[in-house]
């Protein structure tokens, strides 16, 4: 056990030390740690770790799409379902029957749907190392978010192939039947995950004030999404994202500005821990599944010749896949150019004609106006070939192949191969591609909004927020909890600070970057404010005259403080 608790602690610090040094290097952290991995299980003396693929899929892999589902904006992923829909379902069929025919002729005697199996297998990708080096360089919005959806689903889709294959193995499956299950395995999940997220949203808005019991309650929303959809036969990763999804769209409208800082803290420590660790378990279960080979009496450079293989098919599909689908997306993008103006005359001949009373017709218009943001969103967010290039080349295979390459059942032909080539795709595609993304990002210029767009677009956003404080200032009918009305000593107060914040937005719309401006002489001496005060509780505290209460209510003052100036 103590030894255990040991490579436990050893692989939380190579986590932490590999995901700070990595992005100094370029480099993505899953990337750097596959190699580690692979190094440390050359020492002599390490010890064998094997890790139950029970284990990943469903203890580690449900908490690991939550945290990323919790994090995706729902109006950006219902913007985008198509292009995630297209590559999470359609090219993970279309790669897993792909790669199988093409294991199938080179390995007949494993049975076209054991090659299937080992297809669905190493079809999806995973969206972790794409994403990250994504963000760091830049990409644009709409291109990573196509990325984040993919890696949501597309796991979904290969797990439940995955299954039907398995199915096939034994003989029990035909394709109309392989159709229906897909389709009831999609459905029911969404449903579960769809009551869970609503029912979880509800306990923790009930509970007011209590950070750490809501974010304890979060804990196990995936698990009890994922359980009760995988005990129906349905796809228990669907049940997960469609829980999460739901949690993070309502959290700003249901949840405390406590719960949400906690929640995000914990989870992003969370999801830290658990993907980086499947990839050092990755780079470190290498050698044991190539003694289980050479164990087998099968060849080791086969079954790599073979995986390097498959390697190349799907990249190609890729390829071929993306294609089109940027041809679709830049369709869609000039007819959204035309659609845009249409809709704009329309609400100016409603604006034109004054307010309509009746909330039918402000539903209409509320509807018409997130047409019009969406006709807006497709016509300047379009994906061109560079786009194009970066989605196809982003193909990096992560935690379902991992765990998924050894829940093979074990009475199939060359298991041991078929497991070691699933390996040598999952690591040639974090190497190869995962190590050359950054660089085909660079070759390409391929950008998102640059700085000073997104400043601005930040500043008019806050301005809008601020008109409503001051709105709700100037309202007659304002008045306490208990019915009687604010001092107006106070009310000057709050209308004087408010003033003083526009005053900030609006230096944020117009300052440039000079380190010289006020802007940023505010800011340099905010920040000695605070280290000036938190200098002198710390002096306080070395005295020891004030008691520890005291001391902890002024350090959760200070914090308050610093994470108001730093967000």
């Amino acid at each position: 056990m103590q030894e255990v608790a040991l490579l436990a602690v050893v692989a939380v610090l190579i986590i932490v030390a590999v995901s700070y040094v990595a992005p100094q290097l370029g480099v993505a952290a899953p990337v750097l740690l596959v190699v580690v991995g692979m190094a440390c299980s050359q020492v002599p003396g390490a010890p064998h770790v094997a890790v139950e693929p029970e284990w990943i899929l469903a203890v580690v892999l449900p908490p690991i799409l939550y945290s990323a589902a919790v994090n995706v904006p729902v109006m950006d992923f219902r913007r985008n379902f198509r292009a995630i829909g297209a590559l999470s379902v359609l090219l993970v069929v279309g790669s897993a029957f792909g790669t199988g025919l093409l294991i199938w002729r080179l390995l007949p005697e494993v049975g076209f749907p054991a090659a299937v199996a080992l297809g669905a297998v190493i079809s999806p990708p995973d969206a972790v190392a794409a994403t990250s080096i994504g963000k760091r360089l830049g990409l644009p919005p709409r291109l990573v978010t196509i990325l984040e959806g993919e890696g949501l689903v597309n796991d979904a889709t290969a797990l439940v192939l995955l299954r039907t294959a398995v199915a096939a193995i034994a003989g029990t499956v035909s394709f109309w039947g392989a159709l229906g299950d897909f389709g009831r395995a999609v459905l029911v999940g969404v449903v579960v995950g769809a009551v869970i997220g609503a029912a979880s949203v509800w306990a923790r808005s009930r509970i007011q004030g209590q950070p750490v019991l809501t974010t304890a309650i979060s804990f196990v929303v995936p698990f009890l999404a994922f359980i009760p959809a995988e005990e129906l036969h349905a796809s228990g990763v669907i049940a997960v994202v469609t829980a999460g999804l739901i949690t993070g769209h309502q959290s700003a409208k249901r949840f405390t500005a406590h719960d949400r800082i906690s929640e995000r803290t914990n989870w992003r420590t969370i999801q830290l821990l658990l993907e980086n660790g499947v990839f050092l378990l990755m780079g470190f279960e290498i050698t044991a599944v190539v003694s289980d080979v050479r164990a087998s009496g099968e060849s080791v450079w086969a079954a790599f010749t073979l995986g390097l293989l498959a390697t190349l098919a799907l990249v190609v599909l890729r390829v071929v896949f993306v294609v089109p689908l940027i041809a679709l997306l830049r369709r869609q993008q000039r007819r959204a150019d035309r659609l845009t103006g249409r809709i704009e005359a329309v609400l100016d001949r409603i604006s034109e004609q004054g307010p309509h009373p009746g909330k039918r017709f402000e539903r209409a218009t509320r509807a018409l106006r997130r047409k019009h943001a969406d006709a807006t969103f497709y016509a300047s967010e379009g994906l061109g070939w560079r786009g194009g290039a970066v989605l196809a080349w982003s193909g990096m295979r992560g935690v379902v192949t991992l765990a998924a390459a050894q829940s093979l059942p074990t009475d199939v032909p060359h298991r041991a191969e078929l497991v070691l080539i699933a390996f040598t795709v999952a690591i040639v595609t974090l190497l190869l591609q995962g190590g050359t993304l950054p660089t085909l990002i660079k070759l390409l210029g391929i950008r998102g909004n640059d700085e000073e767009h997104e400043r601005r677009e930040y500043a008019r956003l806050a301005a809008e927020i601020m008109a409503a404080t001051q709105a709700l200032l100037d309202n007659t009918a304002l008045e306490r909890e208990n019915g009687k009305p604010f001092d107006a000593a106070v009310l000057q107060q709050a209308r004087e600070r408010g003033l003083a914040v526009a005053e900030i937005l609006d230096k944020m719309l117009t300052a440039d970057r000079d380190p010289d401006s006020p802007l940023h002489q505010q800011r340099e001496l905010q920040r000695l404010f605070l280290d000036a005060q938190q200098n002198a509780l710390l002096d306080a505290r070395a005295g020891g005259t004030y008691s520890s209460h005291t001391l902890e209510r002024a350090q959760t003052f200070i914090d308050s403080q610093a994470a108001r100036f730093t967000a």
